[in-house]
């Protein structure tokens, strides 16, 4: 559901109540849809202030999320600092009831003046942005500049005048009464009533208006069905929801379907569903929104940030592939050489009888009962010629059997080893683990290394003679860590380069080792408890595995396991391979949410 300005209006009234007098302490971009405020008020202490444009979840509101930042601010957020930072926010209005939040701030310029400056929070789905209007309303510049190559009646551009989007002819619920309500809806007469209601009432989502028609009606009819009494009926729950608006406080819920993933949210009590959907409440509307998109928002920000690393992997094995398809073809011909072989020997044999000038040669096969074989000729060519000429093929598909039976296996073992960065980046929580994949994949020759050299070889050299500091790279993640029910730790790899430390340098030998069986997956480890790992241990560790790999949505998964002792790292091998000759097999059903409940956060 998209966020509508009725709800706009409430979480307007919950920052009026715990924001105003904040000031701004710090401003972050975790990423170009994405701005957030750290507020300090003298009461409620530090908060967040969440400012999203993205076109599928745009809101604002306060917010617990932790949230990864870049490590070089980007030049908005930089701008923002400069403007914003220290000033107090002294006001939050609502363009009517349309999706659009002003937050009023008033800070210092650089020649210590007062000036106010504005945040326009504009939530319309793919045209969401954040706007820091100057004191006289011109941009100073957004989230999402936009030109006359993206729309000719709206410009959204640094030094303009800001303009409101066009108003639309409804009616706001406060301003008028229930009759007047009732009275433009019927103009409508050729839509149902919840359509009736969208296209009448300000700031209404669908949702909302099917929520007046089940109130009213208990289903949404047809307007041109609707008696007079249903149109009486229909006073009612406008009546309530007017009454709604007004008050203080809401009865703010989130609907969740059979398999309790968030359906609908309102902050008004949402009865059409009935007992078919679970309903959960919340005390506010920073509350429900944070629940409602935590886990959705994590994902993409996540894929937003590894989409060039996607597209790599998928360029790269396309390529690869079709390379491997077109060698196995050439292979496949190479088959026959020994006709080849065979032809020179029988020519080679019968020189004394063959002339030059003959498309082809019928000779005795002696390798078949001495059977006629037509052997075809160039008649451009000596019979001697001819003999070398098939000699010469021969030996020539000979080396390319050997060299495409190679090629082969290095072009699968390669896709092996993209499949199982593809699988290692499907599952990357941090930007960090984006970052590790990408240097796993520098290290192993896919990419160039993009971090900025040095500038001479003595070293960098600041003006006043001092050592330039050079960019640090975070430390490593550790790996995923778990727990069994009777005790026992379960390490996971998150990348390939982990999984080869994880594996063959941080366990014990008496370790056990797990991996998919012919999936790509992560390496997982049981530390052994005085040289012990349960039963059970294992074949919680196998769905763990399981869970941690392509097979996470399978059904009875082989999930390979052996001694650490028993692995070994072939020379020249790429990162995550390991062989070994001794293991057990056990079949599990992966299970997501109890993986989640044994790890260790």
């Amino acid at each position: 559901m998209a966020l509508d300005g009725l709800f706009l209006h409430c979480i307007g009234q919950e920052l009026e109540n715990a924001v105003i007098g904040a000031k701004v302490d710090k401003v972050y971009q975790p990423s170009s849809e994405e701005l957030v405020l750290t507020l300090r008020s003298r009461d409620l202490g530090a908060l967040k202030l969440l400012l999203c444009a993205r076109a599928n979840s745009p809101r604002i509101h306060l917010t617990k999320a932790t949230f990864e930042n870049p490590a070089t601010p980007p030049m908005l957020c930089m701008l923002l600092r400069k403007r914003l930072g220290g000033a107090t926010l002294t006001g939050i209005r609502q363009a009517g009831f349309d999706r659009i939040l002003f937050l009023d701030f008033s800070a210092t310029n650089e020649l210590g003046d007062k000036e106010t400056l504005t945040i326009a929070m504009e939530i319309m789905a793919q045209y969401s942005n954040v706007i820091l209007l100057g004191p006289d309303r011109k941009i100073i510049d957004a989230l999402k500049r936009v030109d006359l190559t993206r729309s000719s009646k709206r410009l959204i551009l640094p030094g303009l005048a800001y303009e409101l989007p066009p108003q639309q002819d409804k009616l706001a619920l406060p301003d008028h009464s229930v009759e007047e309500l009732v009275a433009r809806i019927r103009e409508f007469r050729s839509k149902t009533l919840s359509s009736a209601v969208l296209s009448s009432l300000q700031g209404v989502s669908p949702a909302l208006a099917r929520e007046v028609a089940f109130r009213s009606l208990g289903e949404d009819k047809h307007l041109s069905e609707m008696t007079e009494d249903d149109f009486v009926d229909l006073e009612y729950p406008l009546l309530e929801l007017k009454k709604e608006i007004a008050s203080p406080t809401h009865t703010f819920c989130v609907v969740r379907d059979d398999s309790d993933k968030p359906f609908e949210f309102s902050f008004w009590d949402l009865k059409q569903y009935g007992p078919s959907m679970a309903t959960d409440h919340y005390e506010t509307a920073s509350e429900l929104l944070d629940d409602y998109y935590a886990r959705r928002d994590s994902m993409e920000r996540i894929a937003h940030k590894s989409s060039d690393l996607r597209k790599f992997l998928n360029n790269a094995t396309e390529r690869i592939a079709r390379k491997v398809e077109v060698q196995r073809g050439e292979l496949a011909k190479s088959v026959d050489r020994e006709k080849l072989r065979v032809y020179a020997e029988l020519i080679n044999a019968n020189l004394y009888q063959l002339e030059k000038g003959v498309l082809y040669y019928d000779l005795e096969n002696y390798y078949d009962e001495n059977r006629i074989l037509r052997v075809p000729a160039d008649p451009a060519l000596s019979p001697a010629q001819n003999s070398q000429k098939y000699y010469k093929d021969y030996r020539k598909t000979y080396t390319a059997e050997k060299k495409l039976t190679e090629q082969i296996e290095q072009g699968t073992e390669e896709l092996a080893y993209l499949e199982t960065v593809k699988d290692a980046l499907s599952r990357a929580e941090t930007e960090r683990d984006i970052g590790e994949i990408r240097r796993e994949l520098v290290a192993s020759g896919y990419l160039k290394d993009k971090t900025p050299e040095k500038k001479n070889r003595r070293g960098s050299q600041r003006r006043d003679g001092k050592k330039a500091r050079s960019a640090k790279q975070p430390p490593a993640l550790p790996p995923l860590e778990y727990e069994t029910t009777d005790g026992f730790r379960v390490l996971v790899g998150r990348n390939n380069l982990q999984n080869d430390k994880l594996s063959m340098k941080q366990a014990g030998k008496l370790d056990m080792w797990l991996h998919t069986k012919d999936f790509p997956g992560s390496h997982v480890i049981i530390e052994a408890q005085d040289g012990q790992v349960s039963d059970r241990a294992i074949e919680e560790a196998a769905v763990i595995a399981a869970v941690n790999s392509t097979a996470r949505t399978g059904d009875k998964v082989p999930v390979d396991y052996t001694l650490v002792k028993n692995l070994k790292k072939p020379t020249g091998a790429r990162p995550g391979k390991v062989i070994f000759h001794t293991n057990w097999t056990i079949y599990v059903t992966p299970d997501e949410d109890f993986a989640e409940q044994q790890r260790k956060k």
